[in-house]
């Protein structure tokens, strides 16, 4: 095993963490609980004891300094392939809300309708919860969707480590497996090798809000929940589209554009790419791009894109508008940023993270098209950017109008069923590949 020193912080104090005696392993089978490890591919190991479901899993892991809003977090399909390290200390102590859908047949308190992290690690784990919206604990959560979870960890330490060494690959050990301490014997598959996003889209179109005034058409890399609620809630009708599904051919048929956050590499999303270089060619309306919507968005721009050393996941994340100058708290949940030293033709930076310089948002000189690495429909907060959903769809409503198309429907496009509560709206679409009735 490998002990590394850190400049942060005392080399004893981490060895004294990371080298936890048999003793104590002994003490933790005594007492009940089972013990547990996170095993870093670079020879670090954490112990601790599982709270979440008793298998183990590898993946990437990574820190978010988030003080509220896990269900939301663990939710959040960007997190696929990622073993979640939480800096706040107590998690748990508001337990774990229902699956209760709004009226617009989207999860009310969920990003997604099941947990998309590998496993979490925290420092505090409360084991009694109360909130009037809870139906179960964190840990009955987490095995029941087995899902491991590790309580017991200097998080402080990890999250030093993570910063000063980069994202690492890990794995989370539980039980006899904890014990082992030969990580040379273990392989340490990397999630972003493959296409995460093509494991977390929609394999066919949704609908919502059919009766709305415009119509969306969202490139699905592994959309949340509430960025849908934030422009069905706005009046738009949503249309949900898979990730490789050619948008071009049925362009005509919407009003504007919407590409999505997700999971992984944006290397690997080649045919999404392909398919928006024809439509920022074609498509002579809006298009608003979040998070992985910004890397590729950017990419079929003309940009590059590179790895950040731990990349910016919180929701305290300053992103500076480069032309008003105001900087804004943002959530942010992401590895990637494009390169945009050199910006191509026509295009320009819109944000700058405030702390790395990285890019947060482009845009396009004279086209309304811009996209923003932040989350500005952020569930936990801050919300201090959602007024970009507000602009992307006044700029669909102008658009609209202007070519005469802001009135009353003539004839019907989709044939959907709204919600899971709601009645069915029978109506009818040219594209046979969209004819599927949400279920």
């Amino acid at each position: 095993m490998y002990i590394h020193a850190f400049e942060k912080c005392s080399a004893d104090y981490i060895c004294d963490q990371i080298q936890t005696s048999s003793k104590t392993n002994q003490q933790q089978q005594q007492s009940g609980n089972i013990p547990a490890s996170l095993k870093l591919k670079t020879g670090q190991i954490f112990h601790g004891v599982s709270f979440g479901a008793p298998i183990s899993k590898f993946g990437e892991a990574v820190f978010t300094t988030s003080l509220v809003g896990y269900p939301e977090s663990m939710t959040d399909p960007s997190y696929t392939g990622q073993i979640l390290v939480f800096t706040q200390p107590l998690i748990g102590n508001y337990g774990v809300p229902g699956n209760d859908k709004d009226e617009f047949g989207l999860y009310k308190y969920f990003e997604s309708d099941g947990i998309q992290v590998q496993g979490i690690v925290v420092n505090d784990y409360a084991t009694e919860y109360s909130h009037w919206t809870a139906v179960e604990s964190l840990s009955q959560w987490c095995v029941r969707h087995h899902v491991p979870a590790i309580s017991g960890v200097d998080t402080r330490a990890l999250t030093q480590l993570l910063r000063d060494q980069g994202s690492t690959l890990a794995q989370i050990s539980i039980g006899e497996e904890s014990f082992t301490n030969n990580i040379r014997s273990l392989t340490f598959p990397n999630p972003n090798d493959e296409n995460l996003v093509a494991k977390v889209s929609t394999k066919v179109p949704l609908n919502y809000n059919p009766k709305g005034d415009v119509k969306i058409a969202v490139i699905d890399c592994g959309v949340k929940q509430n960025i849908l609620r934030c422009l069905t809630q706005r009046g738009a009708s949503v249309t949900v589209l898979p990730h490789n599904f050619d948008f071009n051919k049925v362009s005509h048929q919407f009003d504007g554009l919407f590409i999505s956050n997700g999971p992984g590499s944006p290397t690997t999303c080649v045919e999404t790419i392909k398919h928006l270089k024809v439509a920022l060619e074609t498509f002579k309306k809006p298009i608003f791009g979040i998070c992985m919507g910004n890397l590729l968005l950017g990419m079929a721009a003309g940009l590059q894109t590179y790895k950040l050393p731990f990349g910016n996941r919180g929701h305290n994340q300053p992103a500076l508008n480069v032309d008003t100058g105001l900087c804004y708290i943002t959530s942010q949940n992401h590895g990637y940023a494009l390169n945009d030293t050199v910006m191509p033709k026509n295009w320009k930076r819109l944000f700058v993270n405030a702390n790395d310089g990285s890019n947060e948002g482009i845009q396009h000189e004279s086209k309304p098209i811009f996209s923003v690495q932040f989350h500005p429909e952020a569930k936990g907060g801050p919300q201090d950017t959602v007024y970009l959903f507000d602009n992307f769809l006044t700029h669909v409503r102008a658009d609209k109008s202007k070519k005469g198309g802001l009135q009353a429907e003539s004839s019907p496009l989709f044939s959907v069923q709204a919600t899971t509560n709601g009645p069915q709206e029978k109506v009818y679409l040219v594209d046979p590949f969209l004819s599927h009735v949400r279920a």
